[in-house]
């Protein structure tokens, strides 16, 4: 039954793909363009010391710029997936590479191959982002997470990109505030409504070989959180969807169910 369901869904997807590119395609770029536009901002022109109106406006800004680092990650997980841009299935990969260098230097072949047996064997020994540790601690799990995908490589270039702002005239306080932070604070978000909540253990088995659940969160409250990744079963269970169509696809399914 799901599987006709789903394989319904997405026919109505494959006559539109060069709508949902076009649509794809605008996201990415409004996305990573305010991620650019704000990062270059904080970093060389943000008034340092910080004092009235740049000290009491930070929180904000900071966390603009940690939803922005969520956001063009999940760009770059739709470009892993192909659905960022079906019509035009070259771009995909050179918007993820984009996107994954401006998060944390991250490779994009390497964090595909890696998501790709995420999907193949969720929630198993194969699964990357699985941990099996004493009742799945959210600090271990998350520290495994992160040294999975973060390692000598980012901090290498992270470091060097560093250097050079602060040669250029960036004030470190201001990269730690508005750049490092931001990214760990991201980092936490997306294993938070990514990974842990949706893949963890809890006294109630999971529905099936996917080994995820969905959350009930309001569009909103999903927007802002995790740019929709919080419907997580359904991804699993449609990987073809990308993010702006998640809430459409569980309104679909529950219907249907």
């Amino acid at each position: 039954m799901e599987t006709v369901r789903d394989s319904t869904f997405l026919l109505g997807l494959a006559a539109d793909k060069t709508r949902q590119s076009v649509i794809g395609l605008a996201f990415a770029f409004v996305l990573l363009a305010l991620w650019i536009g704000l990062h270059i901002t904080t970093s060389f022109f943000w008034p340092y010391p910080w004092s009235g109106e740049s000290l009491w406006s930070i929180p904000f800004a900071v966390a603009a710029m940690t939803w922005l680092y969520v956001a063009i990650f999940i760009v770059a997980h739709d470009c892993m997936h192909g659905t960022m841009a079906p019509r035009w299935p070259w771009l995909n990969p050179w918007i993820g590479r984009i996107c994954l260098f401006c998060y944390s230097a991250f490779d994009f072949e390497t964090m595909r191959e890696a998501h790709r047996r995420h999907h193949t064997s969720p929630g198993t020994a194969n699964d990357p982002d699985y941990f099996s540790g004493p009742r799945q601690s959210f600090w271990r799990w998350y520290f495994k997470f992160l040294l999975q995908y973060f390692g000598v490589r980012q901090i290498l270039i992270i470091g060097s990109i560093a250097w050079i702002y602060i040669a250029l005239g960036a004030h470190y306080q201001n990269l730690l505030m508005f750049w490092f932070l931001p990214s760990i604070l991201s980092s936490i978000q997306l294993f938070m409504f990514g990974t842990y909540l949706p893949h963890r253990e809890e006294e109630a088995a999971f529905s099936d070989r996917h080994r995820a659940r969905s959350t009930d969160y309001p569009w909103l409250i999903s927007l802002i959180t995790s740019l929709h990744f919080c419907y997580h079963h359904d991804h699993h269970s449609v990987p073809g969807v990308p993010w702006w169509r998640l809430p459409e696809l569980k309104a679909k399914r529950r219907t249907i169910a």
